[in-house]
């Protein structure tokens, strides 16, 4: 999972493009990039670490230009080490630099064809560089002359016939805009926002809206599926639909995890999601838990305490915070590696002795995915003297890949894959587990939301909406991003920490 925004002001970009990617930090901690482009052409910044750790005041006062774009980056393959930082740089046609959040699941595919047949060399395993390649030659092929929005719609409907899976990309051309667009069956998110100012309106768009509130920045509405908007570095803005078929399935993980709760995917509030998904969850909890002896309702934070607030006032019971969260550690959920995600749960999480000493506890979750981190919850939970330890989730098992962009893709990483609820519940150590309905889940998310009929709901269900995932597929997945290949590729990749492909660009300034 991964955060892109594009800038097109009046003004220097670089502090609002930092602001954007710090409030969109949750999405991605392995790497970071801006790059700006104005009278001093063409300037990168990108590394692997955190937002604050990347740029530092030396690395922003060269950063100019009023026109740019910025990402944040966790690897669904490898770790941090190996993380490819981005934006990433061609040359021809213009110069384009790319960012990217999803997943192509015709990846191997299409760079064999790029090296093969369109000639392009490809200096990483990226789909992300495999992206840009085909964008700049869809490109290369059409541009005659000075740029136009047409030429630009074109490559971007050939980048839709060729690539498959899920994908919201920003798009610097030099010399002319921002390019932005998203996949045809609209799975990752990108939203649309404008400022007046006294000079003519700035535009910009970015993965989560809470990016554009805190530059002040109107949010006019997310980008339809296959929509493709062009930003001219004088400030006019052109959008095109897709011609070919589109169905609007969004992620729905992003509503149960990944989003800020104050952000609007797709015209949905995920804060509102969140707190329907508490009712739905107390009203399975009701059904199934009929006689329960439920003292007190304590979340896991911090996703899940909307949720469990509802849960506890569906309930009529009491809500409290049991465990105090050391801001400081990274989300255990993006952490590469099943050993390091164990470690972390301890220097992450203390509990309060108070609130669990001889109470029967609930936990509430927004889901459980390898079922480290809710293990190593319980068994502090009970270390605090907790007599009983119930577990909820407000998601359905997760027992598929997710192969859009969510790290997530080894199907024997998932402790809910093949087992029964009795099982997990077992192997987490709880006294009684409840995970939320998918139905459940699906009707808390899309509410009166009509325009959406239907979510990638493909780690709960297996159903993927692109209709290209083979099992052949799942599998070469599960040989290739399951944590043992991770760990060699580490191994591997040694010291390497930069990004790569970082010099080659005659006229980008590396800084």
């Amino acid at each position: 999972m991964c955060g892109v925004v594009g800038i097109v002001s009046k003004e220097p970009v670089n502090q609002a493009i930092y602001d954007a990617l710090t409030v969109m930090q949750h999405r991605g901690q392995d790497s970071a990039g801006i790059v700006t482009w104005g009278d001093d052409g063409l300037k990168q910044r990108k590394t692997n670490g955190l937002v604050r750790d990347v740029f530092r005041t030396r690395h922003m006062m060269r950063l100019t230009g009023s026109v740019g774009i910025g990402h944040v980056r966790y690897p669904t393959a490898g770790g941090a080490r190996s993380a490819e930082a981005q934006p990433f740089y061609v040359n021809s046609p213009y110069g384009i630099c790319l960012a990217h959040n999803g997943n192509l699941t015709n990846y191997q595919d299409l760079a064999s064809l790029l090296t093969r047949e369109d000639r392009r060399h490809l200096s990483t395993d990226n789909d992300s560089e495999v992206l840009l390649n085909v964008f700049a030659h869809e490109l290369h092929i059409r541009a005659k002359g000075k740029l136009t929005p047409e030429q630009v719609f074109g490559a971007v409907e050939a980048v839709h016939e060729r690539c498959s899976g899920g994908y919201a990309v920003v798009a610097l051309i030099i010399g002319f805009g921002i390019v932005a667009f998203r996949d045809p069956n609209g799975i990752r998110p990108l939203v649309l926002g404008a400022r007046e100012t006294d000079d003519g309106t700035d535009y910009m768009v970015a993965s989560e809206s809470v990016a554009l509130d805190i530059l002040q920045f109107e949010r006019l509405r997310d980008l339809q599926a296959g929509e493709t908007v062009f930003i001219e570095n004088e400030g006019v803005l052109h959008s095109s639909e897709y011609k070919g078929e589109t169905k609007h399935t969004p992620c729905i993980f992003e509503y149960v995890y990944f989003a800020r709760p104050d952000s609007i995917i797709d015209d949905i509030s995920v804060y509102k999601a969140r707190l329907r998904m508490g009712e739905e969850l107390a009203g399975k909890i009701v059904r199934d838990f009929q006689d329960h002896d439920i003292d007190v309702v304590i979340p896991i934070p911090d996703t899940s305490r909307t949720a469990a607030l509802q849960v506890a006032y569906h309930l009529g019971v009491k809500y409290r915070e049991g465990f105090m969260k050391n801001r400081y550690i990274g989300r255990t959920f993006i952490m590469p590696g099943q050993a390091e995600r164990a470690k972390s749960v301890r220097r992450k999480l203390n509990a309060i002795d108070l609130e669990f000493r001889g109470k029967n506890v609930l936990l509430v979750d927004d889901s459980i995915v390898r079922g480290t981190t809710s293990k190593q919850i319980i068994k502090l939970a009970r270390e605090a003297g907790a007599r009983r330890v119930y577990f909820a989730s407000a998601a359905p098992p997760v027992r598929y890949p997710n192969v859009y962009g969510i790290d997530m893709p080894a199907a024997s990483e998932l402790i809910a894959n093949g087992r029964s609820i009795e099982e997990i519940q077992e192997l987490i150590g709880a006294d009684r587990l409840i995970y939320q309905d998918l139905h459940g889940l699906i009707r808390s998310v899309r509410h009166n939301h009509s325009s959406i009929e239907e979510f990638d709901t493909s780690c709960f269900s297996g159903e993927y909406v692109t209709g290209d995932v083979t099992d052949s597929y799942l599998d070469e997945l599960e040989a290739e991003r399951n944590d043992a290949a991770k760990q060699r590729k580490r191994a591997r990749k040694g010291k390497k920490t930069g990004a790569h492909g970082d010099g080659k660009a005659s006229n980008v300034v590396n800084i």
